[in-house]
């Protein structure tokens, strides 16, 4: 049995280069310990990282042990703790894609999940929640003074995400990531406690007991020097402590899933298609630097750039950036680094109207007198150019359903309301939203130009 931590060396390249643990971490006692049930491989060397064969969709158990010393966190002491289940890529090639990647395997297995809950076999698992959006993450409430093993099913398997598939080629490592939170003053589970990992490979069912056998019976083969260098196969594998997973901004502040007193099924989120892309400032620090290219899906390029302040990137030219990261990822960084986004093919300024403010406006557009109104637009940037897309755009700024939309009518000649549609846009002049169940005021809409 493996009861050490410590026997195992973390190399946490997924998502992040560098744990940035202490120094000292190595000899401190973790608050959890998290034990997969599945014995590592005999064929990994001293000093690397465990690795561990699972069959797909088989069923294993994850031990979540409490590790803490008498005294330690007193704060979670009768209250649950919150663990968040991910399964990763590890190869670093895969990281900064990894949205497209898990994009390709939805589009390829609708309705499948890569990660589930084995929610029977588990014990002690409360509020268990898979998010139907994050096809790769689990999540549920335990309490570190009682037993639990949570059950997990890996439905993904390594060579689903290989370039060439001509039969016989090596699969990709994933790893099972799990991070632990506690509640905050407002009771949400926001509280970074503890995160470990370990390194897998996901094989099609019993595979992985035919590849453990075949390390086995190669190992028994080498000679008695050449085995002193490997790794003898533990029964279970202990996730080792790693960074927490790097945490993503969204438009408008949208809460990542998570647990309140309703019991709602999880907003809709798209993780990294709607990723803020916040521009790099010159005054940036070496570990700001860190956090911006973490956040920007930059992360294999971390160690590369580790004592980079903000202006020692902002001053790299195209060509540096390429040199150093190769074609794609350099352009890639370059324009991030130079904030260049696409741009959008119509952009509107849209302001809420009321009656007293449509007066003043009209007053202004005549030239009666001098117009003290001051109106607030908001940008509106459309790339579909559709009349579905103006409408989620434009319920997402009131902060209303789509549904509550029936329709939309733009201002026509002489003033009549022409209804909106894919071939009649909404570029310019007023618009009027005919909404369900309540009454809505008309939106003065007006254009400011068209991108292609």
């Amino acid at each position: 049995m493996h009861n050490s931590s410590n026997d195992v060396l973390a190399l946490p390249i997924f998502k992040q280069e560098e744990s940035n643990l202490p120094p000292e971490s190595d000899n401190k006692i973790l608050p959890f310990q998290y034990v997969l049930c599945a014995a590592t491989s005999p064929a990994v060397k001293l000093h690397d990282e465990t690795l561990t064969y699972l069959n797909q969709g088989q069923s294993y158990e994850i031990r979540m042990l409490d590790n803490r010393k008498m005294g330690e966190l007193p704060e979670i002491n009768g209250k649950m703790v919150k663990s968040i289940i991910r399964v990763v890529f590890h190869d670093r090639r895969l990281q900064y894609t990894e949205h497209q990647q898990l994009e390709g395997w939805r589009w390829n297995r609708p309705g499948d999940r890569i990660l589930d809950l084995d929610i029977p076999m588990s014990v002690g698992v409360v509020d268990p929640r898979a998010n139907p959006t994050q096809l790769n993450t689990v999540e549920f409430l335990w309490d570190p003074s009682k037993r639990t093993s949570v059950f997990i099913q890996v439905h993904c398997i390594s060579t689903e995400f290989t370039m060439r598939k001509h039969g016989g080629e090596k699969g990709v490592p994933f790893r099972i990531q799990i991070d632990t939170f506690k509640e905050n003053e407002a009771g949400e589970y926001t509280e970074h406690l503890h995160s470990a990992s370990c390194q897998v490979k996901v094989f099609k069912p019993k595979g992985a007991d035919r590849k453990q056998k075949t390390d086995r019976e190669k190992m028994e083969k080498r000679a008695p020097q050449e085995k002193e260098k490997y790794q003898p196969s533990y029964e279970t594998t202990i996730l080792t402590e790693c960074s927490p997973w790097p945490e993503i901004t969204y438009v408008n502040n949208s809460p990542s899933p998570g647990f309140n007193s309703s019991h709602n099924s999880f907003p809709v989120i798209e993780g990294l298609d709607t990723f803020v892309n916040v521009n790099l400032l010159p005054t940036a620090t070496p570990q700001e630097a860190q956090q911006w290219l973490h956040r920007n899906r930059f992360s294999p390029f971390c160690r590369l750039f580790s004592n980079f302040s903000g202006a020692d990137l902002l001053k790299l030219t195209r060509e540096d950036v390429i040199q150093i990261c190769g074609p794609a990822d350099g352009i890639r960084l370059f324009n991030a680094l130079k904030g260049r986004v696409v741009r959008p093919r119509l952009t509107i300024y849209v302001c809420q109207e009321s009656q007293q403010t449509r007066e003043q406006h009209q007053k202004h557009e005549n030239g009666d007198g001098s117009s003290n109104a001051f109106f607030v637009y908001h940008a509106i940037y459309l790339e579909e150019l559709t009349a579905v897309e103006l409408t989620e755009k434009l319920a997402q700024l009131f902060s209303i359903s789509p549904r509550q939309i029936s329709q939309i009518f733009k201002q026509g000649p002489t003033g009549i309301h022409v209804l909106v549609s894919d071939e009649v846009r909404a570029s310019t002049g007023f618009l009027f939203l005919q909404c369900l169940g309540q009454s809505f005021p008309n939106v003065i809409c007006e254009a400011l130009g068209i991108h292609k």
